[in-house]
Parts: structure tokens; sequence; C-alpha cells
């Protein structure tokens, strides 16, 4: 027992010392955006998919490209737009002809079959299109026909999403949102951040990255991540998050009732432990803390939550609710019981 406390703590240094290493080599590029940096590498460490939202020209598309560079597995690339057809994505079965000289229809992958797929501007793409990432996003695997093909393993979708522009979009449905693990807000840079990002774009010059971890490597590290303590005290309070977002729970704060239409599922529980599990791997500690959990409250949360019309006249996002709900829900605690 003690020679396994000792192999998953090296196992632990190692991997906060690769993280740190990965983190370096996206600076190289990537100027500021600590907290994206740091929710997307915790998706990718637990198996989870990615939607980055923010406006135009922040790097959205670039932080993925990069951290297709440093990890040595296959990447690929989806522009989308409103043409863009399901099988432009799964793939299509063509006539070809064998060896026999017989004619036979075969089966040509699509870019979904790729352990990284980058799905840019995601919602400029009909529904039809968008549901066919679904059982992409769920099982891992694309049915054709009658056939069922597995993706390669490990596979993550990050798709970027504009904010602002309307025409000519179409909002994700929300069993689509709610596939994604984290939906990661892409912020401005601070006035420090934007000097040198201009200076760092107008020389001319273009950083080299080294790859830093392989598919099998990946696989290994979000096998062992899920070996990350959790307590029963944490599980009482991440149901209690989860519970308390719904506004037809009883559990639910008032402000929640007033104003949310609707709260988050089960699938949310889950993703707030495996995002807690994440932070702690990447700070080297063998267990997950209450502020682990709200770390990745909001990326987890914002997502799954509507707030109503009152929410929206007040001037109240899923955001600022978040961050009240787990300022307001007290942590879970042991039990006292009295001595009979």
């Amino acid at each position: 027992m003690a020679t396994e406390k000792k192999d998953f703590d090296d196992f632990l240094d190692k991997f906060k010392k690769h993280r740190e290493l990965m983190t370096d080599e996206l600076h190289k590029v990537i100027v500021g955006q600590d907290a994206v940096i740091e929710q997307i590498l915790a998706a990718v460490f637990t198996g989870g998919h990615c939607l980055l939202v923010g406006v135009p020209g922040l790097a959205k598309t670039l932080v993925v490209s990069t951290i297709a560079q440093i990890l040595d597995v296959s990447f690929k690339r989806i522009q989308f737009t409103p043409d863009l057809m399901p099988s432009d994505i799964t793939g299509t079965n063509v006539l070809d002809e064998n060896e026999a000289g017989r004619r036979e229809f075969r089966f040509v992958q699509g870019p979904v079959f790729t352990n990284i797929l980058l799905a840019d501007e995601i919602n400029r793409t009909p529904p039809k299109t968008q549901a066919a990432l679904l059982q992409a996003m769920q099982e891992r695997q694309v049915t054709y026909g009658q056939t069922t093909y597995d993706l390669p393993d490990p596979f993550f979708v990050i798709a970027t999403q504009n904010p602002v522009e309307q025409d000519g979009t179409y909002p994700l449905p929300e069993a689509q949102q709610d596939r994604f693990m984290f939906n990661i807000k892409v912020d401005y840079p601070t006035l420090d951040e934007e000097i040198r990002i201009l200076e760092a774009t107008t020389r001319g010059e273009k950083p080299e990255v080294r790859k830093v971890l392989s598919a099998r490597s990946i696989l290994y590290l979000q096998k062992q991540i899920s070996m990350i303590e959790i307590s029963p005290l944490l599980f009482n309070y991440i149901a209690r998050i989860v519970r308390a977002t719904r506004p037809s729970d009883p559990t639910a704060p008032k402000f929640i009732k007033e104003m949310i239409d609707w709260g988050a599922g089960p699938r949310a529980g889950q993703y707030l432990i495996n995002g807690a599990r994440a932070m702690a791997a990447m700070d080297g500690r063998p267990a997950i803390s209450f502020n682990d959990v709200r770390r990745v409250a909001i990326p987890v949360l914002r997502h799954r939550m509507a707030t109503n019309f009152q929410a929206q006249a007040e001037g109240y996002s899923t955001d600022t609710l978040v961050q009240r709900l787990i300022a307001e829900l007290p942590e879970s605690t042991i039990e006292k019981y009295e001595k009979r």
C-alpha cells in the first residue's frame, strides 16, 4: 500500500512538471489566457470536450491549433458553414472497384476520425449538421448506414463560437451544449497583454513549440487522474450544488427559483468531479478540495442553466448566479451525533 502511494505521488510530481512544460510551450505563442489554457488542459486530461466562446480575434483557433502541436496526436479542423452537410463531418460511402474488378461501396472516413477535432464557428451550421457530432461526442463512435465505426482514442471536440453575431447562425440546442464538459469564456486581454500581443505578432517571427505528450501518454494520464481521491463530503457538496441549480428542487435558493427556468442535470455533477480531479492533479495533489470544485463550477454550469426574463431584466447572467450560488451554499460537514 505504501509503495502504491509512493508511485502515485511520483506520478503527480511528474504530471505537474509536464503540465508546467505544456503551459510554457503554449505561452511561446499565446499571450495571457491562463484560465482558458488551464480549463482546456483539464478537459484534455479527463477526456472532455470544450466550447470556446468569444468575439473574433481573441486567438480561440490559435489556442486549439497550438495545443494540437504540443501533443503528438492527429488534428483536423472543420470550418462550419451553412452549407456544410453531416457527411462532410462523419464521412460517406463511395463506389469503388476492388482488386477482383468488382464494384463495391467503401466508407471514406470524414475529418471526425481524429484525436483532436476543431469545430470552428460551430453555430454557423444548421442543427442537422450540428447533430452529426452528437454520437461522436458521447459514444466516441460514428454510425453510417448499418455499420458503426469507433473513433480514435483519445478523442476531443474543441468548438469555437462567436457570441455577438446573430445573422446566419444557429444556436446550439441544449442537448448539444450538454455534451461539452466546459463552456469556456475567452475574454479581452489586459493592457499589458495587448501590448505584448502587438509586439509578438508584428515582428514576422513564428515561434516553434515542442511536442510534449503522445496519445498513449494522454490515455495513461486520464486513467491515473481518475484515481484522484474524492471524499463523501465532496460527493455531497457537488450533488447539492447541482440540485440547487434546479428551480423545482426544494433545496434551491429563492433567487434560483425566481431567475432560472431550468437547471443542470446529473452530467454536470460528473463533470464537476472530473474537472476538480484535473485541477488537483495539475497542482500535484492526490485528493480534490472544495476549492477545486469552485474553480470549475462556472465553466461546467454556465451552459446548463437557463435564465428567465426577470434575470435578464435585472442584468443577471448565469455566471453571476453561479457565483452567488457557490458563495451562499455552505460546504458539507460531518454530522455531529449527540450521546444518548
